[in-house]
């Protein structure tokens, strides 16, 4: 009996100790850019393998509603970090200063805006556009960014008409000749022309605003001021864990995508390791990336995007880049270096 009563002690004292431990885990909720995709293959990554409960957290991942909407619902309060976009938290600093967001790893160094065209159009830059006519979804970012790249180009923005359109009639327009070019985001018209049997490749040009001039950076993972501010090792923590997923997911796109199948699955397999290995290649294993490792960026590039967002969105103050990016929290370089990419 004393023996049966000294296991039994034992067992609650180990029930005990895993229950105090976990309670010691950080909780961070996070929000993605939008529904399941497979972009977002290393966040479940990192959470299937450990890596957050390795650096004692407890990460709870949702979908979102936009990449925008993810600088909005960190502001909330309902969420601690996500996966949105920087120039939505640039004009929310410019806007509220101290309540924006703070990105940590910026994933996509080159921005998704662009320009798609008829591989047999006539358009082979932004000066060509003149006199043609541009779809795009009102306020769409893209739109909205048109008339500083057509700054940058020498075009004169109001030679051109603009035709809106619902942003699921975009791909629509431009095959049926209702509009000359569309201004878009990339890895989702790129995907949808996927969908429709096309080859968005060899069936159509794209001019992304990145080549351009317009060297703006976009999605990556932000956190909450407050997060930033009283629990810095979490978000060390969490950037680790992020980024060692990524580099994976790289590495092993087709075990990324299965596994992110079990999570979700109702995913197409083949369109979603298509979509992963557009985004990783053209967004994410930039020539920038790989002089600076992934997550990181350039103060001077920074700098200018953040003038080029003050100014389309007319903004009433310039936010410093120190207030909208925080490198502190990165792994050493030489963690970051992206790996070699599989087809």
């Amino acid at each position: 009996m004393r023996s049966l009563r000294l296991l039994g002690a034992l067992a609650v004292s180990a029930l005990l100790s895993v229950s105090s431990a976990s309670a010691q885990d950080t909780k961070i909720r996070f929000t993605l850019d939008w529904k399941i995709q497979g972009l977002h293959a290393w966040f479940y990554w990192a959470q299937d393998k450990g890596y957050f409960a390795a650096e004692k957290l407890d990460v709870t991942i949702d979908q979102g509603e936009g990449s925008a909407a993810t600088v909005t619902r960190v502001m909330s309060g309902v969420y601690d970090a996500g996966f949105g976009d920087m120039n939505a938290i640039i004009q929310n600093a410019a806007l509220k200063p101290g309540d924006a967001p703070v990105m940590v790893y910026m994933i996509y160094s080159k921005a998704p805006f662009a320009l798609v065209t008829k591989a047999s159009s006539p358009i082979q830059s932004v000066k060509d556009i003149a006199g043609k006519k541009l779809g795009s979804p009102a306020g769409g970012a893209a739109l909205k960014l048109f008339p500083a790249l057509s700054k940058k180009n020498g075009l004169d923005a109001s030679k051109v008409e603009v035709m809106n359109m619902a942003p699921n009639l975009q791909e629509q327009m431009l095959l049926q000749g209702q509009v000359d070019i569309s201004a878009v985001f990339s890895a989702t018209s790129y995907m949808n022309f996927v969908a429709q049997k096309l080859d968005p490749d060899k069936d159509f040009r794209w001019i992304y605003y990145s080549d351009a001039g317009l060297e703006l950076y976009s999605n990556g993972v932000m956190v909450s001021a407050k997060l930033a501010r009283e629990k810095p090792e979490a978000v060390k923590g969490l950037v680790k864990a992020i980024n060692k997923a990524v580099k994976e997911t790289m590495a092993s796109p087709d075990a990324a995508i299965e596994l992110l199948a079990v999570k979700e699955p109702l995913i197409n397999k083949d369109i979603e390791k298509r979509r992963l290995l557009y985004v990783v290649k053209n967004l994410v294993a930039t020539t920038e990336a790989a002089e600076l490792g992934i997550g990181d960026v350039k103060d001077a590039r920074m700098a200018d995007a953040i003038e080029t967002i003050v100014t389309s969105y007319e903004l009433p103050r310039k936010p410093g880049a120190a207030e909208v990016f925080n490198r502190s929290f990165l792994p050493a370089k030489a963690e970051r270096t992206p790996p070699a990419l599989k087809q």
